[in-house]
């Protein structure tokens, strides 16, 4: 019998990450859902892929910093009942210092980068908790865990979208509702022209291909990852990382300050 795998919604998917993750899913056997502001760009890339794959591709055309046409993809999430995967992937950037950055603009990368993955992620769990099965996967960067790198605004919604992640794994574990949160570092799409440094600025041999970004970041998610960074070459780093992490759980709130704290008389 051939394995029932419902429909994935792609948002950001009119070009790069988002449009080879629509691809690979529909190689996959998914049917999809495309999300993005272009309504002509996602159009093309639906067809692309509906010839090749075969595979049923919708386009569902939103702004997602748009309060409207964000409530317009959560209603569909909320209706739509062979709704199986989710991925946040549509998101802004930013490389400017905070001084050269402009504040809307900022507030227009919190809208998209944290509002609206918080609110689809939102209105696409409680289905998936009946069901007992669904996937999330949360693009996030490795600035989630380097925000000196780039903007600090856009290290600080990366960062959002991976301690997002980390309690949403722990709330659902034991719900058959699997949670992947991916770090991308430098990657050849547009992002980098739109953040304001085009990629071509970029040393060559830290850019990766977006095509091996969604390649390697499945391979993880078809491992059990929890948290996927295709470029970090040892992955034990992260591992240690964690670890530390995980070693201040349960001694971050105490009654009295830490003795390197307290007054001496």
């Amino acid at each position: 019998m051939t394995e029932i795998l419902g429909t994935a919604v792609v948002t950001g998917a009119s070009s790069g990450i988002g449009a080879v993750y629509a691809d690979r899913l529909a190689e996959r056997g998914y049917d999809l859902v495309l999300v993005a502001r272009s309504a002509d760009k996602l159009a093309a890339v639906a067809d692309r892929i509906g010839r090749r794959t075969g595979r049923k591709v919708d386009i569902l055309p939103a702004d997602l910093a748009d309060a409207s046409d964000l409530a317009r993809v959560e209603a569909f999430l909320k209706e739509t009942p062979d709704v199986s995967m989710l991925v946040n992937n549509a998101g802004l950037g930013g490389a400017l210092k905070l001084l050269e950055s402009d504040i809307d603009e900022m507030t227009s990368l919190i809208s998209l980068n944290v509002t609206a993955l918080t609110r689809l992620t939102y209105a696409i769990v409680p289905q998936f908790i009946a069901r007992g099965a669904g996937t999330i996967v949360n693009i996030a960067s490795i600035v989630a865990v380097n925000p000196e790198a780039l903007n600090g605004v856009y290290g600080g919604s990366k960062a959002f979208v991976l301690a997002f992640s980390q309690n949403l794994r722990h709330e659902l574990a034991g719900t058959g509702v699997t949670v992947q949160v991916v770090l991308p570092g430098a990657t050849a799409t547009d992002f980098w022209a739109i953040a304001g440094r085009p990629v071509e600025q970029l040393p060559s041999e830290i850019v990766m291909r977006s095509e091996d970004l969604v390649d390697a970041a499945l391979l993880g998610l078809d491992r059990g990852e929890f948290a996927t960074i295709p470029s970090l070459q040892d992955g034990k780093l992260f591992d240690t990382y964690e670890a530390a992490r995980r070693a201040m759980i349960g001694k971050l709130s105490t009654a009295t300050p830490a003795p390197r704290y307290r007054v001496v008389a």
